[in-house]
């Protein structure tokens, strides 16, 4: 398992590292708000853990942030506000579970537990990703666009429900070439290029709205126009 850990005082990073390293529970961890939201919009987590009172981009706001991002990993927030409408702005936040300091480190490996499990369960349910006028069947491996079927060979569509899983942020030709293919980006080589090409000309040539656009310099995003 894996966990991001967003809170800026050092010793409780360390201690808490130490915690759930010792249950086999990786941590990556972040000293403010933006710099866990980077990490968050980078890496797959099983659980996101946050304090709410953090530098730069609160709990609250990061939670928010995130799940408009398509960020589905669940949320853990923990905080010293003990008032039933801090719970309640974070849950509407997004955030999937709240706990209030002080608390016992056995209380918070079960929570961590327990939303990974829910996280694996949310996954493994969700078998149809949607974007705009695309609609992606993951066991079937069909995918539409605007109800007409789209042709795609198994690396396009794996091309394509990366793009949707992280529709509205730029990817890198390096993050493509490392998590839909598994594979180290090498900077002379153009078959990223190359595949979202093929893409576009399946998914956005045949259509009056374009999805998939080059960010100059830096990568692709999927956004509507």
């Amino acid at each position: 398992m894996k966990v991001l850990l967003i809170e800026d005082e050092i010793k409780a990073v360390k201690s808490l590292t130490m915690g759930l390293e010792e249950h086999q529970i990786e941590v990556d961890f972040a000293l403010d708000g933006p710099s866990g939201s980077d990490l968050a919009l980078k890496n797959t987590y099983d659980v996101i853990i946050s304090d709410i009172i953090v530098p730069g981009i609160n709990g609250f706001d990061l939670t928010h942030l995130l799940r408009s991002k398509g960020v589905n990993t669940p949320v853990l927030l923990l905080t010293a506000l003990n008032s039933t409408d801090d719970k309640v702005l974070g849950l509407e936040a997004g955030a999937d579970d709240y706990l209030t300091k002080p608390y016992e480190f056995k209380e918070l490996l079960a929570r961590i537990k327990a939303l990974s499990r829910r996280g694996k369960e949310g996954s493994f349910i969700k078998s149809v990703l949607t974007f705009a006028d695309i609609e992606m069947n993951l066991l079937s491996k069909e995918c539409f666009r605007s109800g007409r079927k789209v042709e795609l060979t198994p690396k396009e569509f794996a091309l394509m429900e990366y793009l949707i899983r992280n529709h509205g942020r730029v990817i890198t030709k390096a993050e493509i070439a490392e998590k839909v293919w598994d594979i180290n980006f090498e900077t002379s080589s153009n078959v990223v290029e190359v595949y979202v090409n093929y893409l576009r000309n399946k998914m956005d040539k045949p259509f009056p709205k374009k999805v998939i656009h080059t960010v100059f310099g830096q990568g692709y995003i999927l956004r509507e126009e």
